[in-house]
């Protein structure tokens, strides 16, 4: 390995796409019949101890709901005998108090435990399911096992109006840390924009609340309010750079740069069932292919934040203006800015141009439990 290049740091195992509820802002791929032929328990197993070799030492399982997965505990426990600091990205359905026990046991060493709402219908409406109540009962196991437990909270326009009892739910079940995340518009929450995208009024109200209760709470409770980069003006460091601290290897095996990556026509994803992780990270042309500024255009090419924000997202730079290498059209820079600002016109007039590049799917609810 030559130690001169970047390392994954951080190593996603999304175990797999299988999830009990149906939310409208799911990372899961739109096509997700054809990610069926998930990875065994010996492959995750090897996948594991090739990224620790390769210098990986933080570990999320994610999915869908990674406690699907009836080998979880199997995985968590070869996690920790590799030397993985390893979290549990969950919605906490499928969660026991033995189980919860027992991931301790094996080496398990943070939650992430997600709420979709306060009040009982919206939460049904977004996670299909009455889960509210139970989470309750989750989070106190979560806590009596040692436990630290982040709470994640997706907001957007459905939610946004109830943000302070959403952050007091959270305080309520014990949060060590909370995450206000406004969606990010890739995938389900793309095709669902115009029913999620909050209003600028819904953020400024929203934002102001979490200030509130940061400065309240300073000291006891981390809290966090990330604002969605439409608005911002200024596109996020996506994955802190393509290809330069992390690594996510999907179900059925695929390794990604980042989430949506298979959304971009021209990469030639590998699969850890071909190829060596160590090859993969260093020498595959999917892994190469933004990573450093070689590959930007204007304005990013001159622009001096251009090693601060990396040019944005590669994968929304594709979704909005047809072509990876243009600069994120979330920042007001970019010659497609203005692609942005019809998304956010409630006419919504630029909505043909936005939808060309992405494959036709369902509407808002429509996501059935069979493809979760």
């Amino acid at each position: 390995m030559n130690n001169a290049r970047p390392r994954p740091l951080w190593f996603l195992a999304e175990l797999t796409y299988k999830c009990p509820l149906q939310c409208p802002y799911c990372t899961n791929p739109l096509d997700l019949h054809r990610h069926s032929n998930e990875l065994s328990t010996e492959e995750w197993l090897d996948a594991l101890s090739q990224a620790r070799e390769l210098g990986s030492v933080q570990l999320g399982f994610s999915g869908g709901e990674p406690l699907v997965r009836k080998d979880l505990e199997q995985i968590v426990e070869h996690a920790r005998t590799l030397g993985f600091y390893s979290n549990l990205i969950t919605t906490g359905i499928g969660l026991t108090e033995q189980r919860v026990k027992t991931l301790k046991s094996l080496g398990l060493d943070h939650i992430q435990l997600s709420i979709q709402n306060k009040a009982k219908t919206p939460a049904d409406f977004f996670g299909k399911t009455r889960s509210l109540s139970h989470k309750k009962h989750i989070a106190k196991w979560i806590k009596d096992a040692g436990f630290p437990m982040v709470v994640n909270i997706v907001l957007h326009r459905q939610n946004l109006d109830c943000v302070e009892e959403l952050i007091q739910t959270a305080i309520e079940i014990g949060a060590n840390d909370i995450e206000l995340a406004n969606a990010q518009y890739h995938g389900w929450a793309f095709k669902n924009k115009h029913h999620l995208i909050p209003t600028k009024s819904q953020l400024e109200k929203s934002e102001k609340i979490a200030n509130t209760y940061q400065q309240r709470y300073n000291g006891k409770v981390n809290i966090f309010y990330v604002v969605p980069d439409y608005y911002e003006g200024t596109p996020k460091p996506c994955m802190c750079g393509w290809g330069n601290i992390s690594m996510t290897i999907s179900p059925d095996g695929y390794v990604l740069p980042c989430l949506s990556a298979p959304i971009l026509p021209e990469l030639d994803l590998p699969n850890v069932r071909d190829h060596k992780l160590d090859w993969i990270w260093h020498e595959s042309d999917a892994f190469n292919k933004y990573r450093g500024e070689d590959w930007m255009l204007e304005p990013c090419k001159s622009c001096p934040q251009r090693s601060v924000d990396f040019g944005g997202c590669r994968c929304q730079a594709y979704m909005i203006t047809g072509d990876a290498r243009n600069a994120d059209p979330a920042c007001n820079l970019s010659y497609h800015h203005d692609l942005v600002k019809r998304m956010l016109d409630p006419d919504q007039k630029g909505e043909a141009l936005l939808m060309r590049n992405v494959p036709n799917s369902r509407k808002l609810g429509e996501l059935s439990t069979s493809d979760s």
